[in-house]
């Protein structure tokens, strides 16, 4: 994986790099998809750094309520975002009571994932049919670029056959880059800020579903009912070269 260093962004990487035997030279592309929180934290600068890195297209996965610069976000001019496409592909609806019954506990954590693909399995194939039919390089993220995201990238990268123990590592990655961030979004409520150590703790039963999802994600898919040519859309995407017969 490839920390990205656009100018007031954290928890920013490339999904290319990771380790994976579809690809001829054993890891994902570089460039394609990039993973990240609430756009809105970018600057400028940080805007110019995004499109030095080639970014072409937007998934934003959060709910349109969320969608919007806040207290303390950059002014940005309309001539920053010109010729980036931008798609709102929520994965989940928060007005659904039995969704959010369900799940507004365990939204912070993986836990929630399978119900969401159970409860609202429409709201997630049309996310990963938007990134299918985005133009690379695509900036795909959420509010803190850790759950709705998290979820989508460990769906993208098991797709491209990359090794479940390093998308468990990338989702650790966002949860430690996370932990340390008082406020996620500006109006919420202040987190709890965590040490590595109690980052760690609670971690230990959720990376096996974090992992898990990463091999099984065939399995997740037809649950979603994820087309073939979307399945390899996003395959193509990841990875640079198919292997020869």
């Amino acid at each position: 994986m490839t920390t990205l260093a656009w100018d007031g962004y954290i928890n920013a990487r490339d999904l290319g790099g990771f380790p994976t035997a579809l690809s001829r030279s054993g890891v994902t592309a570089a460039g394609r998809i990039a993973r990240g929180p609430r756009r809105e934290r970018l600057t400028a600068a940080g805007w110019d750094d995004a499109r030095a890195w080639g970014l072409a297209s937007v998934i934003d996965l959060r709910c349109e309520h969320e969608v919007g610069p806040g207290e303390g976000d950059h002014v940005i001019s309309d001539a920053a975002l010109d010729g980036v496409t931008i798609v709102n592909a929520p994965t989940e609806d928060q007005n659904d009571p039995e969704f959010w019954e369900t799940c507004a506990p365990i939204l912070d954590s993986p836990e929630y994932w399978a119900h969401n693909w159970r409860l609202q399995p429409h709201l997630v194939l049309s996310a990963l049919e938007a990134i299918a039919g985005s133009t690379p390089g695509t900036l795909v993220h959420c509010s803190a670029g850790r759950d709705r995201t998290g979820m989508i990238s460990a769906l993208l990268l098991g797709n491209a056959g990359v090794d479940p123990a390093a998308v468990a590592a990338d989702y650790a990655t966002s949860v430690h880059a996370m932990a340390a961030v008082e406020q996620l979004v500006p109006g919420a409520e202040p987190e709890e800020i965590r040490s590595p150590a109690e980052v760690d703790e609670w971690m230990r039963d959720k990376l096996p579903i974090v992992h898990d999802t990463a091999t099984r994600t065939h399995e997740v898919f037809d649950l979603l009912g994820v087309s073939i040519a979307t399945r390899s859309a996003l395959r193509r995407l990841l990875i640079a070269e198919q292997p020869t017969q």
